[in-house]
C-alpha cells in the first residue's frame, strides 16, 4: 500500500494591524461643526389696504377725479351703484354736480336714500360733495321749485344772495370749532367752489349740534359742515389741490 499524500501546506494568516499603529484619526470633539445654511429671509408683506371707500355713482358728481384724490390718501376706493357696497363701505362718499333736483332724482332712482340715512343713523362716516352736500338736507329751491332732500341737515338749500353768480373759484374759509375736517388746517388756505345755490341759515345748523365752517361771496354761507358721523364740503376737495388732500386725509384717518 501506497502512503497518503501529505497535505499542501497551510497559507500563511494575513499579518494583523498591529497593536501600536494608531486606529484611523477621528473628528475631535474639539473641532467646529460645519455651519448650517443661513434661514431664508421672510418675505416683505405686502402694503396694508387702507380703509374701504365707496364713491357712490349715481349718475352725477367727478367721479374719477374724487377717486383719484381719496386714493391719495390711502384709501383702497371704489367707485359703484351697488347698495350693498356703499353701506358695506367703512365710509360712503356722495358727490353731486349740477341741479339739485337731477341729483335727487338719481337718488331716487338708484334707491340710495335710505342706505345714506341708515348709515348716518349707525354713526357710519358719511362725506358729501357739492351738491352731494346739498341733497342731504330737507330741501333745495332751483328757480322757484322746491325738491324735497334726504333730510339729514336741517334747513333750505336756497340761491346765494350776491352781486356775482355763480361763486366759481378759490376762496377762503373760516374753520367751525372743533372741526375734525380742518384740523391742522392753516388759517388762509383756499379751497375750489363752483355754485349758485348754497346753505344759508347758519344758526339752524348750529342749533341742530352742527360744526359749521363758512366761506363768504358778498355773504356768509355753509361751506362745510360736520354732524356726527356725516361730513359735508359745499366746495370741491378734489379739485383744492394739497388742502383738499389734507381734508380728504383727515377724514379716511377716522374712518
Amino acid at each position: 500500500m501506497t502512503s497518503a499524500a501529505p497535505p499542501p501546506p497551510l497559507a500563511s494568516p494575513s499579518p494583523l494591524r498591529s497593536s501600536s499603529q494608531p486606529p484611523s484619526p477621528l473628528r475631535s470633539s474639539s473641532q467646529s461643526p460645519s455651519p448650517l445654511p443661513a434661514p431664508s429671509p421672510s418675505p416683505s408683506p405686502g402694503p396694508t389696504a387702507g380703509p374701504r371707500v365707496v364713491i357712490l355713482d349715481y349718475g352725477s358728481g367727478n367721479l374719477r377725479s374724487a377717486e383719484r384724490a381719496l386714493a391719495r390718501t390711502g384709501a383702497d376706493v371704489t367707485v359703484t351703484s351697488d347698495l350693498s357696497a356703499a353701506a358695506e363701505a367703512d365710509g360712503l362718499v356722495v358727490p353731486g354736480v349740477g341741479a339739485y333736483a337731477s341729483c335727487m332724482a338719481g337718488i331716487e332712482s338708484l334707491g340710495a336714500g335710505p342706505v345714506i340715512a341708515s348709515r348716518v343713523a349707525q354713526g357710519r362716516p358719511v362725506l358729501g360733495i357739492c351738491v352731494g352736500m346739498q341733497i342731504l338736507f330737507d330741501s333745495g329751491v332751483e328757480h322757484g321749485v322746491e325738491t324735497k332732500g334726504i333730510g339729514l341737515l336741517p334747513g333750505a338749500v336756497t340761491r346765494l344772495t350776491a352781486s356775482r353768480i355763480p361763486h366759481m373759484g378759490w376762496n377762503t374759509v373760516s374753520a367751525g370749532a372743533g372741526s375734525r375736517l380742518f384740523d391742522d388746517t392753516a388759517a388762509g388756505e383756499r379751497f375750489y367752489f363752483v355754485h349758485s345755490y348754497a346753505a344759508s341759515d347758519l344758526d339752524l345748523l348750529r342749533d341742530a349740534g352742527a360744526t359749521v365752517t363758512t366761506a363768504s361771496h358778498d355773504l356768509p354761507f355753509a361751506a362745510a359742515v360736520e354732524l356726527g358721523s356725516l361730513s359735508a364740503a359745499q366746495f370741491h376737495p378734489e379739485k383744492s389741490g394739497d388742502a383738499g388732500y389734507a381734508l380728504l386725509r383727515n377724514w379716511v384717518t377716522r374712518l
